[in-house]
């Protein structure tokens, strides 16, 4: 079951959410993890610094995701896709779609999004 996120509403989703973790891909096309805590703002979500293979695949590939695992079982996963660059060692993101995903469950039970 997926939830679009408003992405102007974007900071105020991820305050219900810790650490992530943000996801590139190599020249293989096989993903690289690490885990991040971003920090939005004026709409990029700045990652923290970077290794050299983050940083090597932002290059090369700069469409990322970021991921934040939900704070309890059978909760939302937050996942906002984006394109980033290098700034310095850090990597900042601009969003461009974000979602609120977890496993379809009974019909009733939906978490309305307040408007």
């Amino acid at each position: 079951m997926s939830v679009p996120v408003d992405l102007d509403k974007l900071a105020g989703t991820l305050t219900e959410f810790g650490s992530g973790y943000l996801i590139t891909v190599g020249e293989d096309f096989r993903a690289h993890i690490i885990a991040v805590e971003p920090v939005l703002t004026e709409g990029v979500l700045d990652t923290g610094p970077a290794g050299t293979t983050t940083g090597r695949n932002v290059a090369a590939h700069p469409d990322v995701t970021v991921l934040w695992p939900p704070r309890e079982p059978g909760g939302f996963t937050l996942i906002v896709d984006g394109r980033a660059e290098l700034a310095g060692d850090h990597v900042r993101m601009r969003p461009a779609h974000a979602v609120l995903h977890r496993k379809a469950a009974a019909r009733n039970d939906c978490r309305p999004l307040e408007k």
